[in-house]
């Protein structure tokens, strides 16, 4: 079954490129050259990803991307002239998946969208497999019901923050959640203290997860922006 896509992209010129070299990789390639046209496309179309420019006619790629992702998993990329760190992050806290500056390599582009959808398909494959109540990620178990978790088979103890925190992360996989978004959903709006304490029960969360907590492997910091945790 061919992988369908969506570019939306108003340069014409580049828009044909990447289609081109989808195409020639095997991809069904839809290409659309406004944001409202794309917002259609997008939530009424069945699609394995999505590359969004930032600078459409109409509804813009920051609108297009947070509405999308508030009724879609699909991953999206950015691509974009756009290159300022501000940019990046707002992409990122809105929900894009990744981010590529103009100009391009598109062979880098075919390839960072093939590692993608290999993640997307496996984390769909996963939750279609796993009961409601849990969540298993790569020797990870978390069991909500119970509030139990299990790490390459062995039962690890956490606090009822960590645990509400590690849930949550997990349960939103590869998107990025800045430290403020973060204590407001798990500490809660009237909740004493500061967004520091995001950090602390990072670091713990980490140290009883990883096996090196210096190179995590699931809860990841995506500099500048927030954590992610990585499926």
């Amino acid at each position: 079954m061919t992988t369908r896509i969506l570019i939306i992209e108003d340069e014409s010129t580049i828009a044909q490129l990447e289609r081109d070299y989808f195409e020639l990789n095997g991809f069904h390639v839809d290409l659309c050259h406004t944001g409202n046209e794309g917002l259609k496309l997008a939530l009424n179309e069945d699609y394995s990803l999505i590359i969004v420019d930032l600078q459409l006619p109409g509804m813009n790629g920051f609108e297009l991307c947070s509405h999308i992702r508030k009724n879609k998993e699909v991953p999206i990329l950015i691509v974009s002239a756009k290159d300022e760190e501000i940019d990046k992050i707002r992409a990122f806290n809105l929900g894009a998946d990744d981010y590529i500056t103009k100009p391009f390599s598109p062979s880098e582009l075919v390839a960072r969208a093939k590692a993608h959808l290999m993640r997307y398909i496996r984390l769909m494959g996963k939750q279609s497999q796993s009961p409601s109540s849990e969540i298993h990620i790569r020797g990870l178990v978390i069991d909500k019901s119970a509030r139990r978790v299990f790490i390459r088979n062995e039962e690890v103890t956490f606090t009822t923050r960590e645990f509400n925190l590690l849930e949550f992360l997990a349960s939103h996989p590869n998107r990025v959640f800045n430290k403020t978004e973060l204590f407001e959903r798990i500490w809660g709006m009237d909740s004493s203290g500061d967004i520091a304490t995001v950090t602390v029960h990072v670091r713990k969360l980490r140290e009883k997860m990883e096996v090196d907590p210096s190179n995590p492997q699931y809860i990841e910091t995506v500099w500048g922006a927030g954590y992610r945790f990585s499926v």
